[in-house]
């Protein structure tokens, strides 16, 4: 489990990396691993080098793929656009998968979920609980992956007549903005941690994300949390 978090955190700063430069890497830092294992891993954690971005999730291609509506958009007030991903929490004896929804506007995370699998439940589970809480957004966005284009999922953006947008295939840009809250939970609470088992992981991370909201001072929110400019 050393490993894979180990080439999580490669992949967070060097997305580019691939399996041969992965295994290269890993044995410069004292890791004896082949490009064989290292892709086996990479497959079992869901990621792959960029194009450039983490693919937890995979495209199903009987599925609808909607078009990319933010290209060039400006954001201008909260619930104008909400996105949603997936990435890897490595914990001690495994490795488990959060899912989160947040407003681009303010980055407030508008709801969150821990999975040990990337059935699309825990997905859907979310994506309720944010429509619950905080109502509907005029633009729902997510990555091309199966989770996100199923008939349960869309059906639930349908009946409530959201427009629904998906990034380009290989554009890690198309979601920026949670591509960001990502290394921010990594960096400042996923790696600080030693997670023994989902309940933990589940409360530390349920912690950070109150702080995240309410009091950590966002660089681009004038320094203030996101729930200053979410909640006024």
């Amino acid at each position: 489990m050393i490993l894979m978090r180990r080439i999580d955190e490669l992949h967070l700063n060097h997305p580019n990396m691939g399996s041969r430069m992965l295994s290269d890497t890993l044995n410069l830092e004292g890791y004896p691993v082949n490009r064989k294992r290292i892709q086996r891993l990479m497959r079992l954690m869901g990621i792959e080098a960029i194009y450039p971005k983490q693919k937890l999730t995979v495209r199903n291609p009987e599925h609808e793929i909607y078009p990319y509506l933010l290209r060039g958009k400006t954001i201008t007030f909260k619930n104008q656009v909400w996105s949603t991903d997936i990435t890897y929490i490595p914990v001690k004896m495994g490795f488990l998968y959060l899912v989160a929804v947040i407003d681009w506007f303010s980055r407030f995370v508008l709801s969150w979920r821990l999975s040990n699998s990337l059935s699309n439940d825990f997905c859907i589970e979310a994506l309720l609980e944010a429509f619950e809480l905080y109502g509907i957004p005029n633009i729902f966005n997510t990555d091309q992956g199966s989770q996100f284009t199923s008939l349960n999922f869309i059906n639930e953006l349908k009946r409530r007549e959201i427009s629904i947008s998906m990034d380009g295939k290989g554009r890690a840009l198309d979601n920026v903005y949670i591509e960001r809250l990502w290394r921010t939970v990594k960096y400042e609470e996923v790696y600080l941690k030693d997670y023994y088992d989902g309940k933990y992981a589940f409360e530390s991370l349920n912690t950070f994300f109150a702080h995240y909201n309410f009091t950590r001072p966002h660089s681009e929110l004038n320094k203030k949390p996101p729930s200053y400019t979410y909640l006024q």
